[in-house]
């Protein structure tokens, strides 16, 4: 068995001294693939495989900028998409630019009905204004008085670092580069990073939402106290980069036709036979 280097040290008295080097703390994300992969085998590609013979799988396209991805990501936190549809476009309307104008292509792991197409508000302008006038604007989204100030303090945040509101320089990142930068952001956690990120440049990172997380424990594609912190980061241990998309989207659409909150429906369900919800010695 191989041992780790050791380092050698003199005592006072001439001797020498052996030190061990600390071993480093196991990868928990690692150390869950590895799990997975040893006691349950197979399970990803089943499940993935039974999603995809569902719901298709889906072929990536840039739904919007950036930036405009970054708001309306943060306007849909706790509340509905459409609703978080809703107050974008009165954010527009409030706020003019003049840019081109943007077709949203929000595909199937979207829940509202896409934005219409419009140009991006005026990014400045929205940061500059007074709070009061921003939370009016946002208002059909729900949550306005917390979010208005979330989205100044982030759209300052970009300005400062980078002198002007556009993130596009992320792309030419790495995934986990550009989430670190992107979650050094107050209020900026790993799933809004993972859905710009893999949406606006098709990063492989996995945005762990509700239904994903909910889905993903009955299975047992996650472990069952993960928090949604740590689950981002499982997930990339376990999924490969070019089947991270299909695996959110269809675990959303998973979670929101077939396994609810409440009453899902196992009679319809095509990962069933390998559920630890519906059979908790299932492999």
């Amino acid at each position: 068995m191989a041992l780790r280097p050791s380092s050698v040290r003199a005592t006072k008295s001439g001797g020498k001294r052996v030190t061990r080097r600390k071993r480093r703390p196991p990868d928990p994300a690692k150390a869950w693939a590895r799990r997975l992969a040893r006691t349950r085998p197979g399970l990803v590609d089943f499940v993935l495989q039974e999603l995809a013979g569902r719901y298709g799988r889906p072929v990536w396209q840039r739904r919007l900028d950036p930036t405009s991805e970054l708001v309306l990501t943060i306007l849909s936190q706790n509340s509905a998409d459409v609703n978080a549809e809703r107050a974008f476009e009165s954010l527009r309307a409030a706020f003019p630019s003049g840019a081109g104008v943007e077709i949203h292509e929000p595909g199937p792991g979207w829940g509202g009905r896409g934005l219409t197409p419009g140009a991006p508000p005026d990014w400045a302008a929205v940061e500059a204004a007074p709070i009061g006038q921003l939370v009016e604007a946002i208002r059909p989204g729900g949550l306005a008085v917390q979010k208005a100030p979330r989205i100044q303090a982030a759209l300052r945040h970009i300005r400062e670092e980078r002198g002007n509101h556009s993130l596009e320089f992320l792309g030419e990142m790495s995934a986990l580069e550009a989430r670190d930068w992107l979650t050094g952001i107050d209020g900026i956690g790993k799933k809004t990073a993972s859905v710009l990120l893999l949406f606006s440049f098709g990063l492989p990172l996995m945005p762990v939402d509700r239904h994903v997380e909910r889905v993903s424990k009955r299975i047992g594609l996650l472990p069952a106290k993960a928090t949604s912190d740590q689950a981002h980061d499982e997930y990339l241990a376990v999924l490969e980069p070019d089947r991270v998309l299909e695996a959110h989207v269809n675990l959303i659409q998973h979670g929101r036709v077939i396994c609810h909150a409440r009453n899902p429906e196992h009679d319809r369900c095509p990962v069933a036979a390998r559920c630890r919800f519906v059979d908790p010695r299932a492999l």
